[in-house]
């Protein structure tokens, strides 16, 4: 099978964050990967990205802002013709800086929020954050930057959906994305205080559903469903190694963000090796690129090319076994891990709290 260019870089510039939200996608240990790269190898990163057929570049965290040099490397991006986009908190997103960046060719940003009322957000959130975030988004649509909503799903802001969608219309924003925790990471290790209940998933399918009908004029709405709760699994990033590839703080090359989850592979660096060197040949992005890989009955399965077998990450956490395909699969062999976990969720109080917050 021939190797798709990449589309997509997600360039984490920094682990760093003022939040500590408990489903935070950062490594579980931190202190490994305090190194950051240098602005050089930065804009020698993005020039490599565009070359290779990279077309849009998400400038992400940790918290991006806390980065210096985060406005030269957008106007780098804008010279090599990639759309940049920045992922944020919105804390330290100012009205001067984010003017700095739109005028270096910022194409978009998405800041997140935690929950539609202010204590409940920064409870979520570890720090008073609600306002910045408010005064934020105020300022991104002042600068007539586009700006979407992000919001991370979970047991404890889904009853609620319907205050964050007229929440996102009360705050103008272009687009919201609802997304429900990915368990993964720190999301995995609170995992029986994230999952929603059957009946909340229900609920808030039908109301973002309703809303989308009202607002098709006014708000565009995504809606990434909850692995645990759907019958097939979605495509590791359109496919292990087919679509997307992550440059993390210390330079590491990652076919997905949380891929340092799974042990024993090997991940290459760019300070030493250039992307497309690793894009093309390094044995991390072969491991699970494509369907030959797949054991049976996946490999027989019709939906081979459509899931590529699932999310790597998940599979591991969830089963124990690097080669295993994702388990959210109704038909998958070990799916009973997935039913364990729904029916410990059921059974938890609604006022657990979590056990274990992002430092």
């Amino acid at each position: 099978m021939e190797t798709p260019n990449p589309y997509s870089l997600l360039a984490e510039l920094t682990y760093r964050c003022p939040l500590q939200c408990p489903y935070c996608s950062n490594p579980l240990e931190l202190n490994r990967f305090r190194t950051e790269l240098d602005t050089v190898v930065w804009h020698r990163v993005l020039d490599e990205a565009a070359r290779l057929g990279v077309v849009q570049v998400h400038f992400s965290g940790g918290e991006p802002l806390l980065r210096r040099d985060l406005t030269d490397l957008v106007r780098t991006a804008r010279q090599l013709d990639l759309y940049s986009h920045l992922s944020t908190s919105g804390l330290g997103a100012d009205q001067a800086r984010l003017a700095s960046l739109r005028d270096a060719g910022l194409d978009a940003l998405q800041i997140s929020l935690q929950d539609s009322r202010p204590h409940e957000n920064d409870w979520l959130a570890g720090v008073p954050s609600f306002e910045k975030k408010r005064r934020a988004i105020e300022s991104a649509k002042r600068l007539e930057l586009p700006v979407t909503l992000n919001i991370v799903l979970h047991r404890h802001n889904l009853d609620r959906i319907d205050e964050l969608i007229d929440l996102a219309c009360r705050w103008n924003v272009d687009k919201l994305e609802l997304a429900h925790a990915q368990y993964g990471g720190w999301a995995f290790r609170n995992r029986a205080a994230l999952l929603p209940t059957e009946q909340q998933v229900g609920r808030a399918a039908e109301v973002v559903a309703d809303a989308r009908d009202r607002l098709i004029d006014n708000l565009e709405i995504v809606h990434v469903l909850p692995d645990y709760f759907q019958q097939f699994p979605k495509a590791c990033l359109h496919g292990w190694g087919r679509v997307f590839l992550t440059v993390a703080p210390d330079g590491a090359v990652l076919p997905c963000q949380t891929a340092r989850e799974i042990p024993g592979l090997v991940f290459p660096n760019v300070k030493d090796t250039s992307l497309e060197e690793i894009w093309f040949h390094a044995p991390v992005f072969q491991r699970f690129r494509g369907t030959d890989w797949l054991p049976e009955p996946c490999r027989s399965c019709d939906r081979r090319e459509i899931d590529f077998g699932g999310c790597r990450c998940q599979a591991f956490l969830l089963t124990g076994d690097v080669a295993a395909t994702d388990p959210v699969c109704h038909l998958a062999p070990q799916h009973g891990v997935v039913e364990e976990a729904l029916n410990e969720a059921a059974n938890q109080s609604t006022d657990l709290r979590f056990r274990v917050f992002a430092s």
